[in-house]
């Protein structure tokens, strides 16, 4: 099929050569062929030109460019941050607010540190999930042995048994000395846990709540808190008044790693 342009072009030429023709008839003078060729190949040229462009593929049009986005990266939510702390550090606050304590997590254990950040004990775990717990001077205060289904807190020699965790069929926990006598009830409620005496004395709640767990004495008061990741048994352990800050802390991690199975 022959180009539009070439048969427009042909078209008009022809045209002009017969209207140059007639007028030269009539005239009875030749016509001017350098001239009316001239202009019909100029003619031509303007009008191929013409429908070139209008039949131009569109992919050959020039689109501007899509505006780049002035928007920045939306940021990480705050949750997001506590969860990354929460890989290295689990932070207590007291109940009004001011920093507590804190258990710097390694890869074989951890380090229970003051608000300053000063040591105040060192926690070092074995592939059975046996906690060592020394102090700031490097002296052994005692372990944490599991076994099965309890935990069992044993002097420093490794001799005695001074405390035991025990995980009930209910879900329920309790916690007895050496000599197997019951010294706290650890009771699962829809809030977390109740610490109570043998004797259900209510002494302290565990409640987990917006993201933020807490020991509460029996008036409900918030004695201590964190938004770090914690088990809540594991937390309960700091309502163990029968424990040293150490054990606690070393009975609290223990328990965290297995998240109280």
């Amino acid at each position: 099929m022959m180009p539009i342009s070439f048969t427009a072009s042909n078209y008009f030429c022809r045209l002009l050569a017969r209207t140059s023709k007639t007028r030269s008839q009539e005239s009875g003078l030749l016509p001017y062929r350098p001239h009316w060729l001239s202009l019909g190949l100029l003619l031509a040229f303007v009008l191929s030109t013409a429908v070139a462009g209008c039949t131009a593929s569109p992919s050959a049009v020039d689109t501007p460019p899509a505006a780049e986005s002035t928007a920045s990266a939306p940021a990480e939510p705050a949750q997001a941050a506590d969860a990354k702390t929460t890989l290295d550090t689990l932070k207590f606050k007291q109940g009004t607010g001011a920093d507590a304590f804190s258990l710097k997590i390694k890869a074989d254990g951890a380090k229970l540190v003051n608000p300053t950040g000063t040591e105040l004990a060192r926690l070092t775990v074995d592939d059975g999930q046996k906690v060592k717990v020394k102090d700031a001077q490097d002296q052994t205060l005692g372990y944490v042995v599991k076994n099965g289904d309890h935990w069992k807190v044993e002097n420093a020699e490794q001799s005695k048994t001074l405390y035991v965790l025990r995980r009930q069929a209910d879900g329920d926990y309790k916690l007895e000395d050496g000599q197997d006598q019951p010294v706290y009830r650890i009771k699962a409620r829809d809030y977390g846990y109740e610490i109570e005496t043998p004797d259900k004395q209510s002494l302290y709640k565990v409640k987990v709540k917006e993201g933020k767990t807490s020991l509460r004495n029996d008036k409900d008061e918030t004695v201590l808190s964190t938004r770090d990741a914690i088990a809540p048994i594991a937390f309960a352990a700091f309502g163990f008044e029968v424990l040293t800050p150490e054990q606690q802390a070393a009975l609290a991690y223990a328990v965290n790693l297995t998240g109280g199975q």
